[in-house]
């Protein structure tokens, strides 16, 4: 394990976290604070990541959580998993751009992985990436994840996602064998 991992602390989010997460997704994904770490989207989307009603769905929903990660009373990272019969969806990854870099981001994904295998039996991880975010497919690809070509249209026209900057944005499910 990480020397991060020492120092943190995991738990299922609650209600109560919903402002908290959105603030942190944004941080990672938005804007200029995104430009501190390295999985700032700011130059492919503008607008929101996520909002309140989105997370507090995915908090409350009966089929997922949200894991936090907390270091020193601070929410530092995050992730979202949710239960798909044989495999499990990973998704809402955030870790705050000051902190990027750090290995932190391994250590959540490493978690994750450990509880989709352990509570939900999964065998495999599935996400979806923009597939212009060729740097953050390669870190996917160097922990074991691969790319499937399987190919889903980004939801222009859906503010909720973004106000896209280019023309050319899809999704590719990412897989991953746990076992």
């Amino acid at each position: 394990m990480d020397a991060t991992a020492t120092d943190l602390v995991f738990r299922d989010a609650t209600e109560a976290d919903v402002d908290t997460l959105v603030a942190l997704v944004e941080s990672a994904y938005r804007g200029e604070s995104s430009r501190a770490g390295w999985t700032t989207e700011a130059d492919i989307l503008q607008g929101q990541r996520t909002d309140p009603e989105g997370v507090l769905d995915i908090v409350t929903s009966p089929d997922g959580l949200v894991i936090t990660a907390e270091r020193d009373g601070r929410l530092v990272a995050c992730c979202q998993l949710e239960h798909r019969g044989d495999h499990a969806y990973f998704g809402l990854f955030a870790v705050s751009p000051t902190v990027q870099g750090g290995g932190l981001g391994r250590t959540v994904l490493a978690e994750a992985e450990r509880r989709a295998r352990t509570a939900w039996g999964a065998t495999e991880m599935h996400m979806t990436v923009i597939t212009v975010r060729e740097d953050l497919i390669a870190w996917y690809e160097r922990r074991g994840y691969r790319r499937t070509g399987r190919m889903t249209p980004f939801p222009y026209g859906d503010e909720r996602f973004g106000i896209p900057q280019r023309d050319d944005l899809r999704f590719e499910l990412l897989v991953k064998p746990l076992a």
